[in-house]
């Protein structure tokens, strides 16, 4: 499996977004700015985000984005779906020939409907408030430090 640059671009704002928003909507351009992504390409993956029910836009003076499914609901498995559609690796093709489909279903059953599972079990078992107290606690103890 590979995440996109657009689902990175996502957990990033979104959890930039969780960290900062609360009720408040925050406006694009800061979160952009704050992580290093081009404005554009960030409106590109909200429109995903907010289709999908997961963020809350409001045009104007007032505008920006706010969450709308509390951080500790929201799972990775949720984001990457809204961005990038099924993250489940395709079944294999079975071939015509009896062994050939013999082969073709091991292969499914031992390794592909395997790896889907607990892929499916982990990224479904993090939500978005995991991976901001993960960053926070990042940010706290693994500053650079300095020694004289």
């Amino acid at each position: 499996m590979k995440i996109s640059k657009k689902c990175r671009y996502g957990l990033r704002a979104l959890i930039d977004l969780s960290m900062h928003s609360g009720t408040e909507y925050m406006v694009l351009g800061n979160i952009a700015e704050r992580n290093n992504i081009s404005p554009q390409y960030l409106e590109q993956v909200f429109a995903g985000l907010r289709r999908a029910g997961i963020v809350k836009g409001v045009k104007g003076s007032q505008g920006g984005y706010r969450l709308n499914i509390p951080p500790e609901e929201l799972t990775v498995s949720e984001i990457i779906v809204a961005l990038d559609g099924s993250y489940q690796i395709e079944p294999e093709e079975m071939p015509e020939d009896s062994h050939g489909r013999g082969v073709a279903a091991s292969i499914q059953q031992l390794i592909i409907d395997r790896l889907n599972e607990q892929m499916e079990g982990l990224l479904k078992s993090i939500t978005l408030d995991d991976l901001r107290k993960n960053y926070l606690d990042y940010k706290e103890y693994n500053q650079d430090m300095y020694y004289i």
